[in-house]
């Protein structure tokens, strides 16, 4: 924990060195995750507060902080090596791996029938005969292993891989926005294609859509990205459930959700989706071409940038 604390430190001394400032601010971290593979993860959430007092980090230095944490908050120096060459291993064998359980059962068969027929015992259990009770012992757990085995061999973790998703690249900027909040605006869409899954992002603030990037669904008329129909978006169910809560929504498999039809302008293929109420006036609807392709670390910085629009957004 302490070896993860240092590591992000010093790359946040080195980013804010850049811009003369003699440390990062100050404010609530994330919690790290319970995983063997996750040491530690700091994340500062002082956004706002830097943002009131007019002093916030520049665009290029809260990105280069996204990469540098996101570089060093997983952490496999502390990972035994031995404990990687066994995991490569399983995975390169896989098939063999999932069908021990038969090996190990069919031997253990063939050796108790072996037993019986070379030591002269009688082919037919006596329940007087403790041979004969371990004998049925053995034979009812090498069916068992048998059993595992297939079951292992038949079920398999579908892989999940990203997907190309189906429609038509787009770069709409509504109406009133100005060049400082739309030059902040394209530091998101490069920020989240850069360190996340993110394919498609739509902002929509004070009942406008202020800005459609990325890939779109294609209108069956003229083949163009389809329009944001910001009216019906914000009277569906989805819309009301973030900004009733205030809190973010992450649909990490949109396919298994009904509330996938509030949401024409995205990629039919979209595979997972984040909700990010952007203050009071808007939200950020960011779509994945991976399922369960935004990690802890992802929402938790699309949150922050949330904040940061919303302070743009309000003053433009």
């Amino acid at each position: 924990m302490e070896l993860s604390r240092a590591i992000v430190c010093a790359s946040l001394r080195q980013v804010y060195s850049l811009h003369g400032r003699c440390g990062p601010p100050t404010g609530a971290f994330l919690t790290p995750r319970s995983s063997p593979t996750v040491v530690g993860v700091l994340v500062p959430f002082a956004w706002s507060s830097c943002l009131r007092r007019g002093d916030g980090l520049g665009n290029w230095a809260l990105l280069h902080l996204l990469q540098e944490v996101r570089r060093c908050c997983i952490s496999r120096a502390l990972r035994p090596r031995q404990q990687e060459w066994v995991e490569g291993w399983v995975r390169r064998n896989d098939t063999l791996v999932r069908g021990l359980p038969i090996l190990v059962g069919g031997a253990s068969l063939v050796a108790v029938l072996l037993n019986r027929a070379v030591s002269g015992i009688a082919a037919v259990a006596d329940a007087s005969s403790s041979q004969s009770r371990a004998d049925i012992l053995t034979l009812a757990l090498s069916v068992t292993d048998i059993l595992a085995g297939l079951v292992w061999l038949s079920i398999r973790p579908k892989s999940i891989s990203p997907v190309v998703p189906r429609g038509v690249e787009c770069k709409r900027v509504g109406p009133g926005v100005s060049s400082s909040a739309l030059h902040e605006l394209l530091w998101t869409w490069d920020s989240l294609t850069t360190a996340t899954c993110c394919k498609s992002l739509v902002i929509v603030y004070g009942g406008n859509c202020a800005l459609q990037i990325g890939v779109a669904a294609g209108s069956p008329e003229d083949g163009n990205a389809l329009n944001v129909d910001v009216q019906k978006f914000t009277q569906g169910s989805l819309y009301k459930s973030v900004m009733e809560s205030k809190k973010q929504s992450y649909l990490a498999n949109l396919v298994l959700y009904p509330g996938r039809s509030e949401l024409p302008f995205l990629p039919a293929n979209t595979q997972a989706l984040i909700l990010q109420p952007i203050g009071d006036k808007g939200i950020a609807i960011v779509g994945g071409d991976t399922i369960r392709g935004f990690t802890n670390i992802d929402q938790a910085w699309i949150a922050m940038i949330a904040d940061k629009l919303d302070a743009t957004l309000s003053k433009s």
